[in-house]
């Protein structure tokens, strides 16, 4: 979701969720490897040892990794309604 102008937090939200705690951990541990090789580590990380809500804070762009549940739960994407969104998979 397109943030900027919405939150001063940042300027994306990237959303995504997974079946199971471990392959909300596998999804996390794939986005930081990924990003450490470009010389990126996020600011904050938060959630991962639950694995039900993980959060990974890069400045201008924040990564919600959620566990199926817990994403229906928060509803982010209903939350920020008004947020211009780019899909890439589903």
């Amino acid at each position: 979701m397109e943030m900027a102008g919405r939150s001063g937090l940042c300027d994306f939200f990237v959303v995504m969720s997974a079946p199971s705690s471990v392959r909300v951990k596998a999804i996390v541990d794939h986005v930081e490897e990924s990003l450490k090789r470009e010389g990126l580590a996020p600011r904050v990380k938060e959630g991962y040892a639950e694995a039900l809500w993980v959060l990974l804070d890069y400045g201008d762009v924040i990564v919600h990794v959620f566990y199926h549940e817990k994403r229906k739960f928060y509803d982010l994407e209903t939350l920020w309604g008004d947020a211009p969104r780019r899909r890439f998979l589903k």
